[in-house]
């Protein structure tokens, strides 16, 4: 890769085209307020979009002397960028999509800054406090559309797959905008991209003009998984519980596709939902798929949740190997099903409004060592609550293996400890084992040292 620098200035997008007075000087104090480097590392992770880094702290340090301000000028404001990567222009000129997605960072956390965070609206210790802002947060990005029946699928999947993973993730994108399908990943590369892509040529046959490509990221986590070229929405919520929770309320079903620690992170956020009692008669079609080459993958993680979770987990979703068109089929006679029940209780068609998310599933985790260390993984409770413990686990080693943050907590004082039960620790460990040997842990050609020690109690 190359560490070539650019220094300029780019001129505002969408809803930054106009602003007042009072707009443009909260913009400019606040962008170098508490959340600039907030800002300033989103701002990184998108500008090095297409880059081939999967560790956050690489990044960071790589391009130690970037600086983004924002310029008040009569009407807008512009954002000036001093030693940024070159990747991100042409010719001297940023990169439109990048330049979208530069002012979507500055949208969105300044927005959560000033409008979300500290105001009495939005009790953010209650379950419909959490709901309410990721509501307004979405809706401020311009994500929602009132006329759109029920259509956009999420696609979870790693940023570190094969190439014939890749090609998989594209067919069954492809299949699904066939049939009309829109995707929403977590905005990077991998299982993240390929959907999209091969989405892109499936609407293009339909003439479907109207496609959706959205992304919803967080700041944890965009560095080490940048935004792809294809997203024409994106999202950076406050935190992995916000980001999780906006996948749920939007999407209208789920495919996931091989991944690693943060792939089974999503899945067990998903199950535990969908465990929960209120959630027994919300249809959400759930689809495991895979080239023949991930069946392996698959059985693995099939025989972790039948281990931990039991049956009734199970029954949540379907697995399918090697059949992008069944996988698009059942997709959409699925999401057909939502449509109706939507339409039956007066639900939007555009937020899950109904859907029970509990505080549980809600309440960020700040995964220190003492955190890791003291999380409940026994069978001596509801198994939606054994899901929101495990999904902490798995979010921890993703935080250890890609975050900034994490992977220097864990350089400071050594691996994650993990107790609990003896079989479900064995369980575990036999699962992340299976990702290492599959290479799903970090990009291929690095090797992995586990952020990670399994113990029992």
């Amino acid at each position: 890769m190359s560490n070539d620098i650019v220094d300029a200035q780019v001129s505002p997008t969408g809803q930054f085209d106009i602003l007042s007075k009072y707009e443009i000087h909260k913009l400019s104090d606040e962008s170098r307020g508490p959340q600039y480097q907030v800002f300033r590392n989103c701002s990184l992770a998108v500008l090095n979009s297409g880059g081939y880094m999967d560790d956050g702290k690489e990044l960071l340090e790589t391009y130690a002397d970037f600086d983004i301000s924002v310029i008040p000028t009569e009407r807008s404001v512009k954002l000036k960028v001093s030693n940024a990567p070159a990747s991100a222009f042409v010719d001297g000129k940023m990169i439109r999509g990048i330049a979208e997605h530069l002012f979507a960072v500055l949208r969105d956390i300044i927005y959560v800054n000033s409008e979300i965070t500290g105001d009495p609206r939005y009790n953010l210790v209650s379950a419909q406090g959490v709901t309410d802002a990721v509501f307004h947060i979405l809706r401020n990005a311009g994500t929602f559309d009132r006329n759109r029946t029920p259509r956009l699928v999420v696609c979870w999947g790693g940023h570190s797959i094969s190439a014939e993973e890749y090609d998989y993730t594209k067919k069954v994108g492809y299949e699904m905008a066939l049939r009309h399908l829109d995707i929403c990943t977590g905005c990077g590369p991998g299982a993240m991209k390929g959907p999209m892509k091969g989405a892109t040529i499936g609407h293009a046959k339909q003439r479907d003009r109207h496609g959706q490509y959205l992304g919803i990221t967080e700041p944890g986590i965009i560095a080490a998984e940048a935004p792809n070229p294809i997203v024409n929405q994106l999202v950076i919520m406050p935190d992995i519980e916000k980001r999780l929770e906006a996948f749920v309320r939007t999407g209208h079903g789920i495919v996931v596709f091989p991944g690693g620690a943060g792939t089974a992170e999503e899945i067990l956020y998903l199950l535990g939902i969908l465990l929960h009692q209120d959630n027994k008669d919300q249809p959400f079609p759930v689809i495991f798929t895979g080239p023949a080459s991930a069946a392996e993958y698959f059985i693995r993680i099939d025989q972790f949740i039948a281990s931990t979770l039991g049956e009734a987990a199970r029954s949540k979703y379907k697995i399918i190997i090697d059949d992008p068109q069944e996988v698009a089929r059942q997709m959409a006679a699925g999401i057909e099903k939502v449509r109706e029940h939507r339409k039956e209780t007066g639900d939007a068609y555009y937020f899950n409004w109904q859907l029970k998310v509990s505080t549980e599933f809600q309440r960020p985790f700040a995964p220190t060592h003492e955190n890791m260390r003291s999380l409940a993984l026994h069978k001596n409770q509801e198994p939606y609550l054994l899901a929101a413990n495990l999904r902490r686990a798995f979010s921890g080693i993703v935080s250890g293996n890609v975050k900034d943050e994490g992977i220097r907590n864990v350089e400071k004082n050594g691996p994650y400890e993990l107790c609990g039960d003896p079989a479900m620790m064995h369980s575990m460990d036999t699962l992340l084992e299976s990702f290492i040997k599959q290479h799903r842990m970090k990009l291929p050609g690095k090797q992995y040292i586990p952020c990670y020690r399994i113990s029992s109690d």
